[in-house]
């Protein structure tokens, strides 16, 4: 893992070429159009394209369930039970409930908060199993209220669904699963076929086809974020553990051969502990193909002056995960502007976000910490306003609205106020 400076590392990243999307987006338009057009053929072609399955059944049946739950272990479920107790736990101080004020002269406000109707929710396969990314997912639209939660995931080489997928499912109340991924599935989620239901809102990460494809149908329906690869970035002084940082940095690689593991540090010799660490750790990973890639394309060790410059640039960079290990990260927080999760100390490493903490481990990727949220209830329910004015309270107002609709030439706007007048009143 390569030691820069600051200048150089800035240097680098504008250097870097732009993804080119296009191939991807020609390929994406063309898988929606087709599932649009034929449905449940064109999911089971392109399954069998791309996952090599010719799918009998696209729906995962109550003996998939039944079996899944024989193929995985004890401590698995009780380990699951223990993270969704977290992630409820946190998740239920978020809900927000409808509320209205009233005032003497008869005026009525307020908002109205629903939840949506249906939700589909993306699982990725392939590289991994991610039964976490089931409980972040799940857990908060049904916090919310949502009535209607499906989930679609490719399926493994013989056909099934990963069972620990199917368990999280069950755990969560889930019992539609959809075996089917890539950008067949978000179009199957966007506008249905004799199989999938249509849902309103798609939430979940994927791949690049995955992420555009959500993209492009986003407008049919509402779509939680388009996630990039994943990223770490930790802000590091001489009192962090360099056996640590790396480690958690690793963890990160492991995602994706695209994935960001970045260390900032105020110190030189730090930086060379780590660097060594890093070596010495990456000799006994497993995915150690992905890892390498990742750590020599994307993977940088910055040495900064001083921690100013340091948070000026994590600000910069807004990752996706922030790691706080330098001495009194509390009250250093304040200085953190953009990032989408922040880990504070030496014993809060990424992972246990993933898993275990509570918060949600779906989170703005590609710099767009500066402007988003991680997934949470929020994102699976709407607001309406609510307004209701009395005669009286109409009249008080009705000719400082006709004013402004006459500024605005709206005279239609005018009008509608206007014929509420009879003799100088509101009626």
């Amino acid at each position: 893992m390569r030691i820069v400076t600051i200048e150089q590392f800035r240097d680098e990243k504008k250097r870097k070429n732009i993804r080119d999307d296009v191939d991807v987006d020609q390929t994406v338009l063309e898988i929606i159009r087709h599932v649009q057009k034929d449905g449940d053929n064109e999911l089971r072609t392109y399954t069998e394209q791309f996952d090599g399955i010719r799918l009998a059944e696209i729906k995962v049946s109550e003996e998939e369930f039944e079996e899944a739950q024989a193929l995985v272990t004890q401590p698995f479920i009780d380990s699951l039970r223990r993270a969704m107790r977290n992630i409820q736990a946190f998740h239920e101080v978020q809900k927000e409930q409808s509320w209205f004020t009233t005032s003497d002269d008869g005026i009525l406000l307020g908002q109205k908060v629903t939840p949506m109707e249906s939700v589909g929710v993306y699982v990725p396969g392939g590289k991994a199993s991610y039964p976490s990314t089931v409980l972040m997912n799940v857990i908060p639209a049904k916090i919310a209220g949502v009535k209607k939660i499906a989930i679609t995931t490719p399926p493994r080489r013989d056909g099934k669904v990963d069972p620990h997928v199917l368990v999280a499912a069950m755990e969560t109340g889930v019992n539609v699963v959809y075996k089917v991924g890539g950008a067949q599935a978000i179009a199957a989620l966007a506008y249905g076929t004799e199989t999938v239901q249509k849902v309103v809102k798609i939430v979940g990460p994927g791949n690049v086809y995955v992420a555009r494809a959500k993209k492009w149908v986003f407008g049919d329906v509402a779509i939680d974020m388009i996630a990039g690869p994943s990223e770490i970035c930790v802000l590091a002084d001489d009192s962090a553990v360099p056996r640590f940082v790396a480690a958690d940095l690793l963890s990160q690689a492991e995602h994706d051969e695209r994935a960001t593991a970045i260390c900032i540090t105020t110190s030189k010799e730090f930086a060379e502990s780590l660097k060594d660490e890093i070596e010495q750790q990456m000799k006994s990973v497993d995915r150690m193909d992905v890892i390498e890639k990742s750590i020599t394309d994307n993977g940088r060790i910055i040495v900064v002056n001083a921690l100013a410059e340091a948070f000026e640039l994590v600000n910069e960079l807004a990752p996706e995960h922030l790691q706080l290990m330098i001495d009194n990260p509390l009250d250093q927080l304040r200085f953190i502007q953009n990032a989408g999760a922040i880990f504070i100390g030496n014993y809060s490493p990424e992972v246990l976000g993933d898993y275990m903490a509570g918060p949600n481990h779906t989170l703005p990727t590609s710099g767009t910490a500066r402007f988003s949220s991680p997934l949470g209830v929020y994102d699976f329910m709407k607001k309406s306003s609510v307004i209701q004015y009395s005669a009286q309270a109409l009249e008080s107002v009705t000719d400082a609205i006709i004013t402004l609709a006459e500024a605005e030439r709206l005279t239609a706007h005018a009008n509608s106020i206007r014929v509420r007048k009879v003799d100088g009143n509101a009626q």
